[in-house]
C-alpha cells in the first residue's frame, strides 16, 4: 500500500501495524476550501503546509509560551530505520512562525505523542510505547530539565500516554490506549488518568472504550474524549487476513465536578461504522475543534459545545491533532497531518490553560 510519500509496506508487516499506519496516513485528498459558520471561517482562508519531514507521523501539536509551535515526530519503529535497519527513536519539532523554519527540539523524544504547556510555561509530554518512555514528562523549558511526573500506576508501567489536557487547578489528564508496541501491556484497561497537582495520580475514566483525544472545555464542567477503538495492541504479530473488529468510534463528553472527578453524560458524536477522530482542542467560546479521520471525509469539524457542527475545514491527509497559537497568532489554528504541519487562519481565539 503506498504511505504518504510513495513509501511501500513490505508483506512482511504485522498485520495489527498496518492497520494502525493505513488508518493513520490515509490517501492524499484534493484539498477544499473550508466551509461554515462565517464566525469562525473567515472568507478566503486557505490551509498553509509549514513542513514536510516526519518520518511517517506528525502528532499532538502545541503552542509554547515563546512564540515557537512544538510538534511530535512518531518514528514508528517498523518504518523508520535508516539504510543499515537502525531505528529511529522518535524527534519532537520546533517551528518558528517568524522565520518559517522547523528544527530538531529533542530528539530521542520518548515516543512523544500529545504535547501540552502548563500555566507555568512548562512542556507537558505524554510518551508512548513502541522503545518509548510510557510515561508523562515535564519540562522546564527555562533549564531544560525534565521530572518524571507519571511513571507507574499501581506499581505497573502505562500502556502508552497519548494525549492531554489541563485545567485551570494545574491537574493534568491523559488518555493511556494501546495502539502499538512490543512491551507487554500491563494495565488492566485502556482510561484516563489524572496527575494531581501534589503529584498522586487517579484514574478517573474507565468507561471510555479506548480513549485517544482528550480536552477540557473553558468552562472547566466538561472533558471530552475520544473513543477510537481499532480493535488490537498492535502488541503481537498476526498472520495476514486475521479478523479484527473494531470497537466504538465516538466523540464522548463527560461531566467533571470540582474535585476533577469525571461521570459519562453522552455521545457527542458516533462515527461508527467509520474510524473516529484523533485529537482535538477548544475556543475560548467552548467550541471544540476535533481532527476527523473517516474515509468518506477527514479534516478539522468544529462543533458547538452542543455537538451541533458548525464548520469544516478538510485537510491534505487524516489529520492527527490540532492547537491554537498565542498572543497575536491565537487565532491561528495549527494542525498536524500525514508527515507534515499546517496552519490556517479563523476568527475564534483559542483556548489556553491559565488564561484570565
Amino acid at each position: 500500500m503506498d504511505f504518504f510519500r510513495g513509501n511501500r509496506i513490505g508483506s512482511r508487516m504485522i498485520l495489527p501495524l498496518i492497520t494502525v499506519l493505513t488508518t493513520l496516513s490515509g490517501v492524499r485528498a484534493q484539498v477544499q476550501p473550508p466551509s461554515g459558520d462565517p464566525s469562525i471561517i473567515p472568507p478566503g482562508a486557505r490551509m498553509e503546509k509549514l513542513f514536510e519531514g516526519a518520518c511517517l507521523l506528525s502528532e499532538g501539536v502545541a503552542a509554547g509560551h515563546d512564540g515557537m509551535i512544538y510538534f511530535s515526530d512518531i518514528s514508528f519503529t517498523a518504518k523508520c530505520r535508516d539504510d543499515k535497519g537502525v531505528l529511529e527513536a522518535g524527534h519532537i519539532w520546533r517551528y518558528n512562525p517568524a522565520t518559517g523554519m522547523t528544527s530538531i527540539f529533542r530528539s530521542p523524544s520518548g515516543m512523544s505523542n500529545g504535547i501540552k504547556f502548563d500555566a507555568d510555561g512548562n512542556m507537558i509530554v505524554a510518551e508512548g510505547a513502541d522503545y518509548g518512555g510510557r510515561r508523562v514528562i515535564r519540562t522546564d523549558m527555562q533549564t531544560g530539565k525534565s521530572h518524571i511526573i507519571a511513571g507507574l500506576y499501581e506499581g505497573r508501567p502505562f500502556n502508552a500516554p497519548n494525549d492531554i489536557t489541563i485545567d485551570e487547578k494545574g491537574a493534568i489528564y491523559f488518555s493511556d490506549p494501546r495502539y502499538l508496541g512490543h512491551e507487554p501491556v500491563e494495565q488492566p484497561l485502556n482510561a484516563v488518568y489524572r496527575i494531581n497537582p501534589d503529584g498522586s495520580i487517579d484514574r478517573v475514566i474507565t468507561d471510555a472504550g479506548k480513549p485517544n483525544g482528550i480536552a477540557i472545555s473553558p468552562s472547566q464542567k466538561t472533558l471530552y474524549v475520544v473513543c477510537h477503538d481499532n480493535g488490537s495492541t498492535g502488541m503481537f504479530r498476526l498472520p495476514e487476513g486475521t479478523d479484527i473488529r473494531k470497537g466504538q468510534m465516538a466523540l464522548l463528553a463527560y461531566d467533571l465536578t470540582a474535585d476533577g472527578s469525571a461521570s459519562f453524560n453522552r455521545t457527542l458524536v458516533d462515527y461508527s461504522p467509520e474510524d473516529g477522530p484523533d485529537g482535538l482542542v477548544p475556543d475560548v467560546d467552548g467550541n471544540i475543534y476535533v481532527a476527523e479521520r473517516a474515509d468518506s471525509r477527514f479534516g478539522v469539524a468544529v462543533y458547538s459545545p452542543g455537538g451541533e457542527e458548525l464548520a469544516h475545514i478538510p485537510t491534505e491527509y487524516k489529520p492527527t491533532n490540532v492547537g491554537f497559537g498565542r498572543g497575536e497568532a491565537s487565532k491561528t489554528l495549527y494542525i498536524t497531518a500525514g508527515a507534515g504541519l499546517y496552519r490556517i487562519r479563523l476568527l475564534k481565539e483559542g483556548y489556553h490553560v491559565g488564561r484570565r
